[in-house]
């Protein structure tokens, strides 16, 4: 065990003796890794159970974390409560939200339509509260960051994972489609974004209700974002009737809150263009994790994320040229990826 390791276990375990005269066993578990710097642990005790966060202070914003975390909890907004944290260290101690992931819960064999479905409009009922809460303390997602997101796909996708030289040509073509998308991103309604709002990033606790974990870049901005994170989830795919049908239950409940007040065909079309901006950007951060971090399990949620692409795009006459570079330059040299 690692000493970094050993000093939160130490750290944790005097935090729970704070509130509890308890026997800890100093065998922890590892819970997961992410997609950052952050590293999670379980430890138990009889039917008690905590996570421990390792995120290095050097690496992870952890004082963002806990003031979002607070606020939104102070809000009804179901995230884990920070019960101690270390800010020198970067170590913190949360409540344990169970291990079963929204992702495991829809994919279970005994899961019927009914019950994936529930999961779902449970997911868009906790979504369209986080809505309709105040953005005063969130940073805006802006022109900039929007433009940032959307280059990691030119980047660190098409540029250094496979290896494409563009001509002048393409890049004008990716600049333009980039400018229209991030217009069309900026002109919906604002709300608190969660930013990665997806299969793996909500929990299904014991008691069946979901739990949002995950939520350290949360800003504010386009009311379509994390709906299509969730619905054109990167890890899973359903069929278009179903993503309507739920896009449907979202417009009708999330209307009477004010969340998202625009017409029908005006939310198709936001969620649609939304997702491409989106869907750029985590396909260059898949490509990203593999050639920067090692991570190269990432490079098999490309495929499918870029698929939402090759589809969506084909919907738009703004996206015409767009969509014959995708599918005639891209595509092919996506096929050949080792996934």
């Amino acid at each position: 065990m690692d000493q970094r390791l050993n000093s939160l276990i130490d750290w944790a375990s005097t935090e729970i003796r704070r509130d509890a005269d308890l026997d800890l066993d100093t065998n922890v578990e590892i819970v997961s890794g992410d997609a950052s710097f952050r590293r999670y642990y379980r430890m138990s005790y009889r039917e008690r159970s905590w996570i421990l966060v390792d995120a290095p202070p050097d690496k992870e914003d952890n004082p963002r974390f806990i003031r979002i975390a607070n606020r939104w909890r102070a809000r009804n907004v179901s995230v884990p409560a920070v019960l101690a944290s270390n800010i020198d260290n970067g170590f913190m101690l949360l409540e344990d939200f169970g291990d079963r992931l929204f992702w495991t819960a829809v994919h279970d064999p005994e899961s019927s339509t009914s019950d994936v479905e529930g999961y779902y409009r449970q997911a868009l009922d906790q979504l369209i509260h986080l809505q309709t809460l105040d953005t005063d303390s969130l940073p805006a997602y802006d022109h900039a960051l929007l433009r940032r997101e959307v280059d990691l796909f030119r980047d660190w996708l098409c540029i250094q994972q496979l290896g494409m030289v563009l001509s002048d040509q393409e890049s004008q073509l990716f600049d333009q489609t980039a400018e229209f998308l991030i217009r069309e991103a900026l002109s919906q309604p604002v709300v608190p974004v969660h930013r990665d709002y997806h299969s793996r990033n909500l929990m299904v606790r014991p008691q069946g209700n979901l739990g949002i974990i995950d939520f350290q870049d949360a800003v504010a901005g386009p009311a379509t974002y994390d709906l299509v994170s969730l619905l054109r989830d990167c890890y899973v795919r359903w069929d278009n009737a179903m993503v309507d049908e739920l896009l449907a239950y979202y417009w009708k409940e999330a209307r009477p809150q004010g969340a998202y007040i625009k017409d029908w065909h005006e939310l198709v079309r936001d969620f649609d263009l939304m997702g491409i901006q989106r869907h750029l950007k985590a396909a260059g951060i898949f490509a990203r994790l593999n050639l920067r971090d090692g991570k190269a399990g990432y490079l098999g949620d490309i495929p499918n994320t870029c698929q939402y692409l090759f589809d969506v795009t084909a919907r738009y006459p703004e996206l015409e040229a767009f969509h014959g570079w995708l599918t005639d330059v891209v595509k092919p040299r996506l096929e050949a990826l080792p996934v």
